[in-house]
Formats: C-alpha cells, sequence, structure tokens
C-alpha cells in the first residue's frame, strides 16, 4: 500500500531543493529552478498517466481525458515562490492532485470527465510587478502591456518567457472556451491558524476575499533639525505616520477587514533634516466588497485632511482592486463531502490571501480545499504541513474525481 501522504511529503522535499541561494525556498519564473521543478512534475504526471504540454504562458499541463462530451475539470495551482519562502505554498496544489490521480490510476478507477492538473509559473509577483499571468491567459483576462514589465535586473517579462522557450506574443490565443471547462480546484496550504485551532487535517474555502491596494505620495519642505521651528512644520514623515496609524485603527475596529502598510520610503532620509516627501501603500482585504472599499475611501478622504492640516501636497491612487470571489456551491459541497470521507468535519471558512483560482473564476467555477499548517505560517522556511495531513487531501482530492460520474 502506497503511503500517499508521505510520498507527498518526500517529493515536496524534492522540489524545495531546486531553489536560488539562501533559507528556505527561492523559486522564481523563467529561471533555471522553474525549469528543473518543471522536469520533475512532468515526470510525475506522465507516471499519472497525463499527457504533458508547455503553453506560452509558462504553465504546465497534464491532461487526462475523459469521455467525449464530458468536459474538462481544471486542478492546480503554482510552482513559484516568495523569496526565501516555504516547500509547501502553491507547489502543494500541483503536486496532490497528480498524486490523487496515480492513486486512481493504480486502483483501475476511470475518471469519466478530462482532467487537467495546472502547474502555473507566477503567481506571487516577485520578480515581475504583475502576476497571475498564466490563470489571466486561461481566461482571456491577461492585458498584454505586462509583457513590457520589468526585473530589478532590466529583463523584460517578454524577453524571460522568449528565453524560456516560449512565444509570449501567442498568450492571446490560450483562451479557453468556459463551455468545456466544468470547474477549477485549487489546493493550497491554508497560511492561517484556522484548522490547526479546530483539530481539522483539511477544510473548504467558502470564498476569496477580495483585495485592493493604495499607493500614497506625500510632499512637504526640508529643513535643518535644529533650526527649523516645530511650528508651521511639514513634514511629510509626520503626516505619513497619521495616516499609517489610521490604517491600522480602522482594521482593529471594522469587523472582516485586514489592513496593511507594507511599503514607505521618506526623502532625504538623514537623520537631521525634515522629510520632505513620503510614499507608502496601503492595502485592504475583506470578504465583502463594501467593507473594502468603504475603507478606501475613508484612507482617501483621512489622507486628504491630514495633507491640508500640515501643508503637503498629496497624491492618492487606488492602484488594484480585485472583488470577492465565491466558490461554486457545487464544487464546495463535492469538496465537503470528501472531506468527510476522509475522516474530516467539513469544515468551511473564507480565504484571507488571493490565488491562482480567483483569477481562473473568469472561466469557469472555482473551488478551494486547505490543509493545515502548522502554526498558521506561510512564506517563510517554517512553512509545513504534516504527512498524514497531505494524505488525507489527496483522498479527498481521488474522492472529488471520482464523484464526477454525476458532473
Amino acid at each position: 500500500m502506497t503511503d500517499w501522504g508521505a510520498r507527498a511529503a518526500a517529493l515536496l522535499g524534492e522540489l524545495a531543493e531546486f531553489s536560488g541561494p539562501g533559507p528556505g525556498v527561492t523559486r522564481l519564473p523563467f529561471t533555471p529552478e522553474h525549469r528543473a521543478a518543471l522536469d520533475l512534475l512532468s515526470a510525475l504526471m506522465q507516471r499519472a498517466g497525463l499527457m504533458v504540454t508547455l503553453d506560452d504562458a509558462g504553465t504546465l499541463v497534464g491532461r487526462l481525458e475523459g469521455e467525449p462530451g464530458r468536459g474538462t475539470l481544471m486542478m492546480g495551482s503554482h510552482q513559484d515562490s516568495v523569496r526565501e519562502g516555504g516547500a509547501y505554498d502553491g507547489i502543494l496544489g500541483v503536486v496532490l492532485p497528480i498524486l490523487a490521480l496515480e492513486k486512481l490510476r493504480a486502483e483501475g478507477v476511470a475518471v469519466p470527465v478530462s482532467v487537467e492538473v495546472l502547474a502555473f509559473a507566477d503567481e506571487e509577483g516577485v520578480r515581475f510587478p504583475t502576476a497571475l499571468v498564466g490563470s489571466r491567459a486561461l481566461a482571456g483576462t491577461v492585458d498584454p502591456a505586462v509583457l513590457n514589465m520589468e526585473d530589478a535586473g532590466g529583463t523584460s517579462l517578454r524577453n524571460a518567457m522568449t528565453g524560456f522557450g516560449l512565444s509570449p506574443d501567442r498568450i492571446g490565443a490560450l483562451k479557453r472556451n468556459r463551455q468545456d471547462v466544468i470547474g477549477f480546484i485549487e489546493t493550497h496550504i491554508e497560511q492561517g491558524p484556522v484548522l490547526e485551532r479546530e483539530t481539522e487535517a483539511l477544510g473548504v474555502v467558502s470564498a476569496i476575499c477580495g483585495i485592493e491596494r493604495h499607493r500614497i505620495a506625500l510632499t512637504g519642505e526640508m529643513g535643518h533639525a535644529g533650526t527649523l521651528p516645530m511650528e508651521g512644520r511639514r513634514d511629510a514623515l509626520v503626516g505619513a505616520a497619521a495616516i499609517i496609524t489610521e490604517v491600522n485603527r480602522i482594521a482593529n475596529a471594522t469587523p472582516d477587514l485586514r489592513a496593511t502598510v507594507g511599503a514607505l520610503a521618506i526623502e532625504p532620509n538623514v537623520v537631521n533634516a525634515v522629510p520632505r516627501a513620503a510614499r507608502l501603500t496601503a492595502e485592504f482585504r475583506s470578504s465583502h466588497d463594501e467593507t473594502r472599499r468603504t475603507a478606501g475611501d475613508h484612507l482617501h478622504a483621512f489622507a486628504r485632511q491630514v495633507a491640508d492640516d500640515i501643508g503637503l501636497g498629496l497624491d492618492c491612487e487606488r492602484t488594484y482592486q480585485q472583488p470577492v470571489q465565491p466558490c461554486s456551491p457545487d464544487l464546495l459541497k463535492r469538496l465537503v463531502n470528501a472531506v468527510k470521507q476522509a475522516g474530516g468535519k467539513g469544515l468551511v471558512l473564507p480565504s484571507g490571501a488571493t490565488h491562482d483560482a480567483s483569477a481562473m473564476a473568469d472561466l469557469c467555477p472555482v473551488a478551494m480545499l486547505f490543509v493545515r499548517c502548522r502554526d498558521g505560517v506561510s512564506h517563510k522556511p517554517e512553512e509545513y504541513a504534516a504527512p498524514k495531513d497531505l494524505g488525507r487531501a489527496v483522498e479527498a482530492l481521488a474522492a472529488v474525481l471520482e464523484s464526477m460520474t454525476w458532473a
């Protein structure tokens, strides 16, 4: 008898070796580490009986043909990591469905629908200032302008993809016909403490949170720290500090809202000068769109008031927004039943992080299976999911695939 959890853990450990220097896992898209991961995943897909191709967005696709006219169920996640991240985020959602198909093949169980396992190239958006290109390509929502975006070394996304053997200008042809796609199921570590607190190995996602980001630039006047009187100072950092404090306050005062100021830069950034400029970002996430939008509107109004009070110039822009993506009731029900078959309660919870599933929702119904992670840790070398939990996830995914007889 194959111990599928132990096998999954061993494979994830092997894939973690395909990493750039430093602690944890650093696997960026269109790099030698990416290529090595694709080679191993291709071999795994072939062992499970899948036909393997690499599309022009860099997505590795393993396809199992089902009965004609029954449609295609897609499963998968991303292969890339953040810098010095963990061995489970993303890549777990590629390995586990492959093993579920391998398990069914070993047991002589035929899946009636066609199945595709997808390993997307870039979900994290670490190397280039864009993300979800692979999933957006399938959904037909990718913006060709992102191909001109450059990494820190000045390499454009287009050139990186071309150097990887792809034809990025043909990405538009990757759009799938939504009539042919049953749905997309993504498996992911929870990245939070709920499953561990509930002593549950697996959970099913109800919805993927909405998210919006804001860029704020404040312009004041530089002055000598010792000679410029306090009265009348136009200190850009004082304005930024007030805004940061308000972002934290509103999140603590508003149910189902999470807010983060993740970047802050000041000029001239010296010990003896009043800062003349400050730039910061603010991000809001919520499983209710109205809550998120209200927070963003409040931020802009508050920033304007702070700027007026101190005498600062203000440039405040909402740079990104993504609505809440509810999961498919049908796929959610199948996952809940499968989790119960694997010995769990079928706990349902929202996702506070965004995923490839949120982009795939523009193509087809989506669902997500969460796997418990120790201490809720993610995007760190300490990221960990127990082999026993991985095994239960393989069982649940196999049960979902079997359930497609009544798709």
